[in-house]
């Protein structure tokens, strides 16, 4: 099964995902798979939070590119965390769209049971630089994709989680 929370900067998204897989995983330890970078300082209270967070209760994998190949071995649930910081990360790493998007449709395609998460950046202005609106852009498509491809969309809010499909 494959299930998508997307919602907003401190949405309760990671929070919901999280207890989601839990319950989902039953006995069973789910794999939370970081893909963050600490490329700046400002990044390293966010990710101490959602490690101070998900404790023991996950085995954690952190990979920054190549999100397949850090699930191929895994046997339980997976939650990546996030699909947006990763989107930054191939950008970062000059990867093209279609490559991008050739790997996360490869991801959605692994048969395991995956529970993406996922930041909604198109809800405000079209930015004003063409990075900015190349990174908005790849991230609608990117979520009209899992979206297409989930069994589960949960759009969150205010700490909430509203189904979608």
């Amino acid at each position: 099964m494959k299930t998508l929370f997307i919602g907003g900067v401190k949405s309760g998204k990671s929070r919901l995902a999280e207890a989601y897989i839990l319950a989902q995983a039953g006995q069973v330890q789910p794999y939370y798979l970081a893909t963050t970078e600490l490329l700046d300082v400002g990044m390293r209270a966010r990710i101490a939070e959602h490690q101070a967070r998900r404790q023991a209760a996950f085995s954690t994998l952190e990979e920054p590119l190549d999100l397949l190949a850090a699930v191929q071995g895994c046997t339980a649930p997976v939650l990546v965390e996030c699909v947006t910081m990763w989107l930054n990360n191939m950008l970062y790493h000059h990867y093209g769209e279609a490559e991008i998007l050739a790997r996360l449709a490869a991801l959605l395609a692994w048969p395991g049971d995956l529970v993406l998460v996922h930041n909604e950046v198109g809800l405000g202005v079209i930015p004003d630089n063409a990075l900015a609106r190349q990174f908005v852009d790849l991230s609608g498509k990117a979520a009209q994709m899992m979206g297409a491809a989930c069994d589960k969309v949960f759009f969150c809010s205010a700490g909430l989680a509203l189904p979608m499909k």
